[in-house]
């Protein structure tokens, strides 16, 4: 079967992502409430029980909302870096010693057929991180909360079948805003969030004739519009490639619903 996932939340009120094999399944954070996490899942036809195992991308809020209750429920390994785990003990709770699993960053871990990668990120957190699947010759990445598309960022998630990227502002939308500024320059900062305009460039970078589908993912409610998201990325890629370069796919993503059910090996 080869992977497939679901994005069951994306935005800045909630993140989750589910990525299966025929053997094993992974959560990517649980930022909303275990309830909601455990609704979404049982829309996928999937149950947290189920889980081998959650990984934590960073300790914000909206990324680990539901993560404590999860893990005491489903008597779940919780995965991420020291530095992580020293910013989440305040925020979740206690969780039992032998299920505090520590993944260092650029660190691989196996669960079943299921290669997980983590890889380093830029965002005011403690250590964050993002997260490559790999599974016989798939590939899909997910890089989101990015102050900035790095280099090594760029490295580490080219040649995707399937890339779940930020996008989550207008940078128009963002500066007219009602943020307060000290709030707006963090968010334009390199240890913030990707602007639409960025997360086009960027993918023009990471983009190959492998690669399929692009979730544009992690949007503002206040400061983003998924069509503008899509309009503005498509706009950057056209603009930097030629007519004979592969574009891939702009799908969307939802803060409120699922996507569905995604098989890399669908073309």
């Amino acid at each position: 079967m080869g992977i497939r996932f679901s994005v069951l939340a994306s935005g800045s009120t909630g993140n989750a992502m589910v990525v299966a094999t025929a053997e094993s399944k992974v959560l990517i954070d649980a930022g909303l409430s275990a309830k909601k996490v455990d609704q979404l899942l049982k829309e996928k036809d999937m149950s947290a029980s189920e889980l081998d195992a959650i990984l934590v991308t960073h300790e914000h809020a909206d990324h680990i909302k539901g993560l404590g209750a999860m893990a005491r429920k489903y008597d779940l390994p919780v995965y991420a870096n020291e530095k992580t785990w020293a910013a989440l003990d305040k925020q979740i709770g206690e969780i039992a010693e032998d299920k505090r699993c520590v993944m260092d960053t650029g660190d691989f871990r196996n669960f079943g057929e299921l290669r997980v990668e983590s890889y380093g990120i830029s965002h005011d957190a403690a250590e964050p991180v993002g997260y490559c699947f790999y599974e016989g010759d798939q590939k899909l990445s997910l890089a989101t909360d990015l102050g900035y598309m790095s280099s090594k960022v760029k490295e580490q998630i080219r040649d995707s079948d399937v890339l779940v990227l930020e996008s989550n502002h207008d940078i128009e939308m963002l500066r007219m805003g009602k943020y307060p500024w000290n709030i707006k320059r963090r968010i334009l900062s390199d240890l913030g969030h990707l602007s639409n305009e960025a997360a086009g460039i960027g993918l023009c970078d990471v983009m190959t004739s492998r690669t399929k589908r692009v979730y544009l993912a992690h949007l503002s409610r206040d400061h983003n519009l998924m069509d503008l998201a899509r309009l503005t990325v498509n706009n950057m890629v056209e603009d930097r490639l030629s007519a004979d370069d592969h574009r891939a796919k702009l799908m969307d993503t939802y803060y409120d619903r699922a996507t569905e059910w995604d098989r890399l090996d669908e073309e």
